[in-house]
């Protein structure tokens, strides 16, 4: 006898069915007619800070027991919905009561697209709520912008709670580390009245990209001809690759025995370039560089982060868990091979922090009203024409560290569906809703279309197959960017909001209609963090 559970809003169900055929036969006369069942139905449920799904309220039909058993995804009802044939209402519903962080979690933040959402301007306006902001992935291959009293930041390395002043940060152990790029823009801080030394505190883990690691993200872009993947050059993907190999320097290899170590892998690196047949003048002077922002590195305070951040959540302290880049270029779970080379998605805060999945709390999404993209990849729905260019143009969609022109198209539900689903995100953040005041009309896809039939699901390949499939929106054309309020929105864009909160099923907790801190709109007060 085989049995098994159903999940369905945090009750369990059993099961169980003979496998033996002939006792099969020979009971079926004697066999009752399947028990059935309804599930409960969640009414009037609230959706609170810890809570780890969105549960909604579904009229249930009756099911069978043998129905249940091709139910083995998860108990996420709005899935378990559609595998039980119900029709769920996806009525949200928010608690009016205040609101209080649950200790020893770690918040997390992070991008849902291909990344460049506007993670930094939302990390600098919940930082007040917490003690401790942590990078936890990523390089500085990816820039996080922030505009407030008319100056203008790009963060590459440094954590975006920097700018309050109160705040301790955290590069952790999964970040990959440029010494020259960290140095300058340090530095750089330090001459706004930004002083980071002790504010800012490095894991002895994290790893160093070296000057030959840049060389060889150049050598071996180049020798993929036309199959380029469009890196940024910054050594990322190598410094990544020697982490794997076993050969990667730390920065806590600078108090350990260090040129011997660098000279070892300056000399493994010279190996693989001359391989290339790649050139490398100008390393004598880019090394000095190195060695000097080594130096300028050793006046931080180098730490243990798994266990700092651990001791800091035992302590009670509130802690923001800062992503980089989008889930959509998460090494595993983005659009291989044009991803970059690091895990993006929430699951890499646990091995890029050091902290367990049960400390998890809040998960913060955050999306562009719209998409965009740097680079080489798949990007279905894409705009190529007039619309695209004004896309572009409104949205100054330049990246913030390469310059490079970003590649813009339609809100593509489908995808977010995936990386909300990927992440377990709680708290929807939209961005940018400004750029699309202009329109008089809004295309959202809602679907795929895959060799002539629909689908909902994010595919294993984003091939030229693929079709969005587009549901049209009414635009506000209005100016939005000096709302203050909610309250103050036209129906339109409270009408696009819904759509979207309805196609996914989370709650959009922060709408932001504009660059600068201020022109930020909160939702649902109720469902952030209390400011302490």
């Amino acid at each position: 006898m085989l049995q098994g559970y159903i999940l369905f809003s945090r009750r369990v169900y059993t099961f169980s069915f003979h496998l033996n055929k002939a006792k099969d036969e020979r009971s079926r006369s004697h066999r009752k007619p399947p028990r059935r069942f309804a599930p409960p139905v969640a009414d009037n449920i609230v959706l609170k800070r810890g809570e780890k799904s969105i549960f909604v309220r579904e009229q249930a039909k009756d099911f069978t027991l043998d129905d249940a058993t091709s139910y083995h995804r998860d108990a996420d009802p709005l899935s378990t919905a559609h595998t039980l044939g119900i029709e769920p209402q996806r009525k949200l519903t928010t608690n009016n009561t205040a609101n209080t962080h649950t200790m020893e979690q770690v918040d997390v933040l992070l991008g849902l697209q291909w990344g460049d959402e506007g993670k930094g301007k939302i990390v600098d306006v919940l930082t007040p709520s917490y003690d401790i902001i942590a990078r936890f992935q990523g390089g500085p291959n990816a820039g996080h912008t922030l505009e407030f009293e008319g100056e203008k930041y790009i963060l590459r390395s440094i954590p975006s709670g920097i700018f309050q002043g109160d705040k301790i940060n955290v590069i952790g152990n999964g970040v990959v580390l440029d010494p020259i790029l960290f140095a300058e823009e340090a530095r750089a801080l330090s001459r706004s009245g930004h002083d980071l030394r002790k504010r800012l505190v490095i894991s002895r883990k994290a790893h160093l990209i070296l000057p030959t690691h840049r060389m060889i993200d150049a050598a071996q872009e180049a020798a993929k001809g036309g199959a380029k993947i469009g890196t940024t050059g910054k050594g990322i993907g190598p410094t990544y690759t020697d982490k794997v190999s076993r050969t990667g320097l730390r920065v806590g290899d600078i108090n350990s025995d260090f040129l011997r170590k660098y000279q070892e892998a300056k000399d493994r690196h010279l190996t693989l370039l001359r391989a290339y047949q790649h050139p490398t003048e100008g390393l004598e002077a880019l090394e000095a560089q190195w060695m000097d922002a080594i130096k300028y590195l050793e006046e931080f305070t180098f730490i243990d982060s798994e266990e700092y951040i651990n001791d800091a959540l035992r302590s009670s302290r509130r802690v923001l868990a800062e992503g980089a880049q989008g889930s959509l270029l998460d090494i595993d779970f983005g659009s291989y091979p044009f991803v970059t080379s690091s895990n993006t998605v929430c699951a890499g805060c646990c091995t890029g922090l050091g902290v367990a999945p049960r400390q998890i709390g809040e998960v913060y999404g955050i999306f562009k009203a719209y998409c965009t993209r740097v680079g080489a990849g798949p990007f279905p729905t894409e705009l190529f024409d007039e619309t695209g260019e004004q896309l572009c143009s409104l949205g100054h969609e330049f990246g913030s560290v390469t310059g490079r022109r970003r590649r813009c198209g339609w809100l593509d539900l489908v995808a977010l569906r995936y990386t909300v689903m990927l992440n377990g995100v709680t708290r929807l953040i939209m961005m940018k809703s400004d750029v699309l005041d202009s329109f008089a009309t809004i295309r959202v896809c809602t679907d795929y279309e895959i060799n002539g039939k629909k689908t909902r699901n994010f595919p294993y390949e984003l091939t030229d197959t693929v079709r969005p499939v587009y549901t049209e929106l009414k635009g506000w054309q209005c100016d939005t960017t000096k709302l203050t309020s909610a309250a103050e929105f036209p129906q339109e864009l409270k009408d696009y909001i819904a759509f979207v909160e309805r196609e996914i099923g989370v709650p959009i907790t922060i709408i932001s209609v504009g660059p600068d801190r201020d022109q930020t709109i909160t939702l649902h007060p109720e469902l952030l963090p209390q400011t302490h």
